[in-house]
């Protein structure tokens, strides 16, 4: 850790400490082995997040499928579905469960086009105004020459048919139990909230803190 700049230190001992405090759990049930996916997940998040800072240096706009390659997992759902498993209990968190979220199976897949799409479309103009990677709005545009608007809403039936898929997975769920595919629903449905009316993600705005706030300070009682 030492040799990592002071600023990468910070951050690199928050996600030592969350694993740490994961295994701790996860030790009580006999398990704690299963981290080793949690964190062999983030070292593919992070090596794809390496990728796209080297394109961003280089200038360079790749095509639509170089760049959704590593956006797929630069979206981070495909680490978040791994992490969000491991606090599931016995019911999700088995050896085969998490081979499976290695699979790239269609359902993550479809998760991971519908969050990386939906950021791409709505932040697509602040990001280009202060200076950021190629998004698959540019990739789209350079290969099919068309126009922004045509981008927008080409990229955005695509997310449309993610939809379908996680939908058809929903309704025949045969490889893993059906809570994990209702985890993998509700992180896109997540999205579906945060960019619904905008970046929600970069630019927290009154809305989002009130749907945070009714989640989290005042939720309707059951």
């Amino acid at each position: 850790m030492n040799t990592l700049p002071k600023y990468m230190q910070i951050c690199y001992k928050a996600l030592l400490d969350v694993f740490e405090e994961i295994e701790q759990e996860l030790a009580k049930q006999g398990r704690s082995y299963l981290v080793s996916h949690a964190k062999e997940a983030m070292k593919i998040l992070v090596r794809a997040y390496f990728d796209e800072a080297k394109s961003f240096h280089a200038k360079h706009i790749p095509t639509l499928e170089e760049y959704m390659r590593v956006a797929l997992v630069t979206s981070g759902y495909p680490m978040l579905t791994v992490m969000s498993l491991l606090g599931m209990g016995e019911i999700a968190i088995t050896e085969e469960t998490l081979v499976w979220a290695f699979s790239d199976p269609k359902i993550i897949t479809a998760s991971s086009v519908i969050g990386r799409l939906s950021d791409d479309i709505k932040s697509h103009k602040f990001e280009q105004e202060r200076g950021h990677a190629a998004s698959a709005v540019e990739c789209y545009m350079k290969k099919y020459g068309v126009s922004e608007e045509v981008a927008y809403d080409e990229l955005s039936r695509q997310v449309s048919d993610a939809w379908k898929d996680i939908n058809e997975d929903c309704l025949r769920p045969t490889a893993v139990p059906m809570a994990v595919l209702m985890r993998v629903l509700n992180l896109s449905r997540a999205i579906d909230v945060i960019y619904k009316d905008g970046d929600g993600y970069t630019h927290v705005g009154k809305e989002m803190k009130a749907k945070i706030e009714s989640l989290l300070l005042y939720p309707v009682p059951i």
